[in-house]
């Protein structure tokens, strides 16, 4: 009729529902907060690797310090802390720690038996050597004569060696070991006559000392800007995993579409 105006054509509005399975819903459940963990574990391990690069940093500033003047030091003031040795390294008596790899060449790390001037023995690991893969012979390791003053830091292990099984010492030298366990070796050289007590933990020497060998200490073996990246990966996929829970289990993109098209009418 002459007049009237045109009524608007209101768009219909499709509500939004959500009724995932509940197959998907536990699934989702046991997932997303997995998945979120692990990224939170991940910025708990960069963290303690930060932890012990300025650790390291702050014991580097310190002075060499004698073995003597550390008995009953507790083992968190004795990591990576600098010291200075001075005695012989017994001769043909060390230890071989069994499968290191370095530039992915198969070797043994060299941990000589070093008897201080007061009498006290200390494992020195003198760094690594190529070996034979197959273990039918023993690495060449050049000996270390007379008496020396070498420096070097003590290594104090995060936590105890994981092995498979026991470890079974043989009775010459060179003995060939899968890790240090400090205990058992010092009861092993404490048998020996005429041997001295062992100091608890293990002295890394610095390059180019009397005795080194190939050394490439590290602190960390993965440092903490590779754990963040880690995290950020699992987070990543917790929000990926999540969002496809939503709109696998509702018509959001329905629900979107909709509305996109009320707008533009």
């Amino acid at each position: 009729m002459p007049g009237l105006r045109p009524a608007r054509v209101c768009a219909v509005t499709t509500p939004l529902r959500f009724e995932p399975e509940w197959r998907t819903t536990l699934f989702a459940a046991l997932l997303v907060p997995a998945l979120a963990g692990l990224g939170v574990w991940q910025l708990a391990r960069a963290e303690e690797k930060a932890a012990l690069r300025a650790a390291f940093e702050a014991q580097q500033a310190r002075n060499p310090a004698r073995l003597a003047q550390l008995a009953g030091a507790p083992a968190e003031e004795l990591a990576y802390l600098p010291v200075q040795l001075r005695g012989r390294f017994l001769q043909d008596r060390y230890f071989l720690l069994d499968n290191r790899m370095q530039h992915g060449r198969y070797g043994n790390e060299v941990v000589g038996v070093f008897e201080l001037g007061d009498g006290g023995l200390a494992l020195v690991n003198r760094g690594w050597v190529p070996a034979d893969p197959a273990r039918r012979s023993l690495p060449q390791v050049p000996p270390v004569p007379g008496e020396v003053t070498l420096r070097g830091q003590i290594y104090v292990a995060p936590g105890k060696p994981y092995l498979l099984q026991e470890q079974k010492f043989a009775s010459g030298w060179p003995r060939r070991v899968q890790a240090l366990e400090m205990d058992r070796l010092a009861a092993e050289l404490g048998a020996e006559a005429g041997a001295g007590e062992l100091f608890p933990y293990p002295v890394r020497i610095d390059a180019g000392e009397p005795g080194a060998l190939s050394v490439a200490w590290k602190v960390v073996n993965t440092g903490p800007a590779k754990h963040v990246g880690y995290a950020v990966q699992w987070f990543a996929m917790s929000a990926v995993l999540a969002l496809l829970y939503v709109l696998r289990g509702s018509n959001l993109r329905q629900w979107l579409g909709a509305r996109r098209g009320g707008a533009s009418s």
